[in-house]
């Protein structure tokens, strides 16, 4: 027997992750939509996009037995609207919406685990008395109610701040609020929700200090299951940048076991089933508050590769299996590391790339330390600026995932892997230095 699992945003890391899961040979994978269409493309037309999906699968002639996805938004929102259309399991989408839709998912926080929830509000940077409209003290961060990646989000120190940063976000804001638009009217939305539009931000009280985590996990058949905790290590000049991830979390056990009572809380006030997720965390190590972060209705993708390194299977196994209906056959500990890193190779600068590393590089390095993927971003002759999908202050080269005995050899070897892979990034004329 086998199973036809359909993968939205099919890519090169699924073509290398796929064949690790356990009982590879009960799955057969296919495309649904292309990379060009929910992750390149310079706009998401959210409707078009669902009857895309549905006619590739009307015209499949075998059974559809699941549908699955671990890119961002769009595909986060295509995958409970297709469920639905073609009958699978899945979370409802008003339980997605009250994960990603990031005003909403605050107040439905705030009534569940208050004591992790920071001040907000929502803020439309299209009203002339925006600055005015501001309740929460300064300093906070904005970001639109739908965005990934720190799209659009910036700290803001005062109302003169705010007063800049709003253009920007009015320019910007609608490459994911008019899809977004398009998702919720598919849901059934509280009023104090509907009037807060994908062309919307939430402005939130500064948390992002201390330690940050992500919890991942899945809910089934109405039980809440951990997968693994991963530590997210930032940039200190630039606390929203994130550096590296880290498997498995090194966080103390107690503060892990609150964090998944927290979870368990939030996920089944707003009644998510049937899915997998990730819920992101900072602890203020000083007076041992938590703080929740945002929750993501998927697997996050840059985790896969360190839970193959660590326990002997991406977890692309978790998503799977749960959207099939059986219990996951995740394994847990087998892999051949006992730490693992997601390591971003960024620069701070825009630039003009002159070189990237070598295809004989890049081998070289994957040979050299066993289970090490490498994948760069950049391609010679391109700008920086024309990368997709990166935060406000950095741009990401490539990535880095690597494996070894323990955290000191992990940094060790991350150095390494990172002399070996050479970029050369021109500055731009003005920008040189004196």
């Amino acid at each position: 027997m086998s199973w036809n699992v359909f993968i939205i945003g099919y890519d090169a890391l699924s073509r290398r992750m796929l064949p690790n899961l356990r009982h590879a040979e009960e799955y057969v994978f296919h495309p649904l939509l292309s990379l060009d269409q929910v992750v390149h493309a310079e706009e998401y037309p959210f409707d078009r996009l669902v009857e895309e999906a549905l006619t590739e699968l009307r015209g499949f002639s075998g059974t559809v037995d699941a549908i699955v996805g671990y890119w961002d938004f769009p595909t986060s929102g295509l995958q409970p609207v297709l469920r639905r259309e073609w009958g699978l399991p899945g979370p409802t989408l008003e339980a997605f919406l009250k994960c990603e839709h990031k005003y909403w998912s605050r107040l439905e926080q705030a009534r569940s685990v208050p004591e992790c929830v920071p001040a907000f509000q929502a803020l439309d940077p299209f009203d002339d008395r925006a600055v005015d409209a501001v309740e929460i003290d300064y300093p906070f961060w904005i970001k639109p109610v739908k965005a990934h990646s720190s799209h659009l989000g910036f700290r803001v120190e005062n109302a003169d701040q705010l007063r800049e940063v709003l253009p920007i976000i009015r320019a910007g804001i609608g490459r994911f609020g008019r899809p977004f638009d398009e998702v919720t009217a598919h849901a059934e939305l509280p009023d104090e929700v509907a009037a807060v539009t994908g062309h919307h931000c939430i402005a939130e009280a500064i948390i992002s200090s201390g330690r940050q985590c992500t919890l991942e996990g899945y809910a089934q058949h109405g039980e809440l299951h951990l997968v693994g905790i991963v530590d997210s290590l930032r940039d200190a000049a630039h606390p929203s940048v994130l550096l590296r991830y880290q498997y498995p979390s090194s966080l103390p056990d107690e503060v892990q076991q609150r964090m998944l009572a927290i979870t368990r809380r939030f996920i089944a006030h707003i009644g998510y089933d049937d899915g997998p997720f990730n819920i992101e965390y900072f602890l203020d190590e000083q007076t041992g508050q938590i703080w929740l972060l945002e929750i993501n209705a998927r697997i996050s993708r840059s985790h896969a590769a360190i839970f193959q390194l660590v326990d002997g299977a991406p977890h692309f196994q978790v998503m799977v299996d749960v959207a099939l209906g059986i219990p996951p056959r995740m394994p847990h500990r087998e892999g051949r590391y006992p730490v693992a890193a997601k390591q971003m190779l960024r620069v701070f600068d825009d630039g003009r790339v002159r070189r990237v590393p070598t295809d004989e590089e890049i081998r070289e390095v994957e040979e050299t330390f066993p289970g090490t993927l490498v994948q760069v971003n950049v391609r010679e002759g391109m700008r920086l600026s024309e990368l997709r999908h990166q935060d406000s202050f950095s741009w990401e080269l490539g990535v880095l995932f690597v494996g070894a005995e323990d955290r000191e050899a992990l940094e060790a070897r991350i150095a390494q892997c990172r002399r070996m892979l050479p970029f050369d990034i021109a500055p731009l004329p003005g920008e040189e230095e004196a």
